[in-house]
């Protein structure tokens, strides 16, 4: 069963736990600047969003590798990029339309989310349950997509 992150904006509380866990699971460090993960503030809302990879299918981020760094695994679905395979040449962070894949200057490699093996630390992290690991079939992705493809625009007659 694949799953995947399903996050809550309206759970989050700012707290960068989430970040704080990514960060340490990751690199070892507790450095939000090395997390995979973010969480984006509205100021003016007072409001918090975390954002990561997505995982998409379409995974602009692989096709764009020049050198195959990144590959689907195949037991959690993620997007993982291969260390020794990376360049760091940067193209797969204009790739991603959502920013999520991001170049780590200490390194000289790029970083994305690759749902820790399976065991992503930032739900376990998290004290709201804004961010869980569901079955990706939960997620309500698939409805999504059948109305995005709906093609009939017209407007039902009684």
């Amino acid at each position: 069963m694949q799953r995947s992150l399903e996050i809550d904006p309206g759970k989050c509380t700012g707290c960068l736990q989430c970040e704080m866990a990514c960060s340490y699971e990751l690199e070892g460090a507790f450095n939000p600047a090395h997390s995979r993960i973010k969480v984006f503030t509205f100021h003016d809302e007072g409001r918090y969003v975390p954002y990561t990879c997505t995982q998409c299918d379409e995974a602009w981020c692989m096709q764009a590798c020049p050198v195959d760094a990144i590959v689907l695994n195949p037991e959690t679905g993620s997007k993982d990029i291969i260390n020794d395979r990376c360049v760091g040449c940067k193209v797969c962070t204009i790739a991603c339309p959502f920013g999520t894949v991001n170049y780590n200057t200490s390194s000289g490699k790029v970083i994305k989310c690759d749902l820790c093996g399976g065991d992503p630390q930032c739900v376990e992290a998290c004290p709201t349950s804004a961010i869980t690991y569901v079955d990706a079939n939960a997620t309500g992705l698939d409805r999504m997509r059948q109305w995005a493809a709906k093609t009939d625009t017209q407007p039902a007659t009684a």
